[in-house]
C-alpha cells in the first residue's frame, strides 16, 4: 500500500470543526500482510488506520479492519467515524445508511453530510459492566500516578466491555485530569496482566457542560488517544447504570492535552438484553481519495 492510496480523516472534531483524531483510511489489499497494515498508520502520521474491504459479508455488512502500529483492534470508534465518512464521500448521497462488519460483529451505521463535516453514528451494541477487583483497581490507579486528591468523590472505577474491556477511572475535576501523568511501562504491564485495552480517565458531564476525558492505551501502541469514541459509549452505559435512568445522552471532550481538541457524542438505553449504546462524531475528510463504491 502506498501513501497515495491513503485518505486522512480528522474524526470527532469539535463543534467548530477544529481538531479531531487523524485517522488513515484506505482500501484493503488482499495481498497485504498484517505487518503491512500495521505500517500504514505510522506512514500516514496517524495512530490508527482503517481498511475497507472489497465487498459485503453474508449478513450485509461492509468489512472494515482497524490497526495500530502494534496490533489489529477488534473495534475502533473514531476509526468507524472516519471509515463511514470516506464511504459517504465516494457517493453523491447526502445520507448513507448502511452496515459495517468489524471484529466478528455487524452493526448499523449512518453518515450524513453537514456544513461542518460528515456526522456519523454507529450502534456500539451491548456494553458489559463490572466492578474491578481490588488488585486490578490498585494496579491501574498506581500506574496512572493519581494522588489522594484526584479520584472523584462519588464515582468509582468500572470495567466496561463493548467487546474489548477497558477501565473507566473518574477524577475530581478537569485540573486533576490534566495532571494525570501515567507511568506507561507500568500501565502497559497492568493492562496486559488484566486483559484491558487501556484506561479511560474522565470527568463526568454535569448539566449542559460536556464531560472531559483522556484515554491511555500503551498496551496496543497508543500512549494517549486523541479521541476514543468506544470508551465514550462505555461511559454513557456506566452513567445509565449508576443513575437508574432509562436513557442517557452525553458529550465528552478529549484531545486538549495533545493539541487536537475532539468531541464524541454517545447515548445509552436499557433493553431486554442489557444496556446498548450509540456513538457519534463529526469527521472532516482532509485528503483526497481514489476509486468509487
Amino acid at each position: 500500500m502506498s501513501w497515495q492510496d491513503v485518505t486522512v480523516v480528522d474524526a470527532c472534531v469539535r463543534r467548530d470543526g477544529r481538531g479531531g483524531s487523524p485517522t488513515a483510511v484506505t482500501d484493503d489489499d488482499p495481498a497485504a500482510t498484517d505487518a503491512d497494515r500495521r505500517a500504514v498508520a505510522a506512514a500516514a502520521g496517524t495512530s490508527h488506520a482503517a481498511f475497507l474491504g472489497p465487498g459485503r459479508t453474508p449478513d450485509g455488512g461492509w468489512p472494515v479492519r482497524f490497526f495500530t502500529a502494534t496490533a489489529e483492534l477488534s473495534g475502533c470508534g473514531h476509526g468507524t467515524v472516519a471509515a463511514q465518512a470516506v464511504r459517504l464521500t465516494r457517493t453523491a448521497l447526502g445520507e448513507l445508511n448502511d452496515r459495517q462488519h468489524t471484529g466478528g460483529r455487524t452493526f448499523d451505521t449512518v453518515a450524513i453530510r453537514r456544513p461542518a463535516g460528515i456526522e456519523v453514528w454507529f450502534d456500539q451494541g451491548l456494553v458489559a459492566l463490572r466492578h474491578p477487583a481490588p488488585d486490578e483497581r490498585a494496579a491501574i490507579v498506581a500506574a496512572l500516578g493519581l494522588t489522594a486528591d484526584d479520584p472523584h468523590p462519588t464515582d468509582a472505577p468500572r470495567i466496561a466491555a463493548p467487546g474489548a474491556p477497558r477501565m473507566l477511572v473518574p477524577v475530581h475535576d478537569r485540573s486533576a485530569l490534566l495532571r494525570v501523568c501515567p507511568h506507561l511501562g507500568r500501565l502497559t504491564a497492568a493492562c496486559q496482566r488484566y486483559g484491558l485495552l487501556g484506561c479511560f480517565v474522565y470527568v463526568p458531564p454535569v448539566g449542559d457542560r460536556p464531560g472531559a476525558a483522556r484515554m491511555f492505551a500503551p498496551a496496543i501502541g497508543v500512549d494517549e488517544d486523541v479521541a476514543n469514541a468506544n470508551s465514550t459509549g462505555c461511559l454513557a452505559a456506566h452513567l445509565l447504570d449508576t443513575t437508574g435512568a432509562q436513557t442517557v445522552a452525553i458529550e465528552v471532550e478529549q484531545g486538549d492535552t495533545l493539541g487536537r481538541p475532539a468531541s464524541v457524542l454517545a447515548s445509552a438505553r436499557r433493553g431486554p438484553a442489557g444496556i446498548t449504546t450509540r456513538v457519534g462524531g463529526v469527521a472532516v475528510v482532509r485528503d483526497g481519495h481514489r476509486g468509487d463504491d
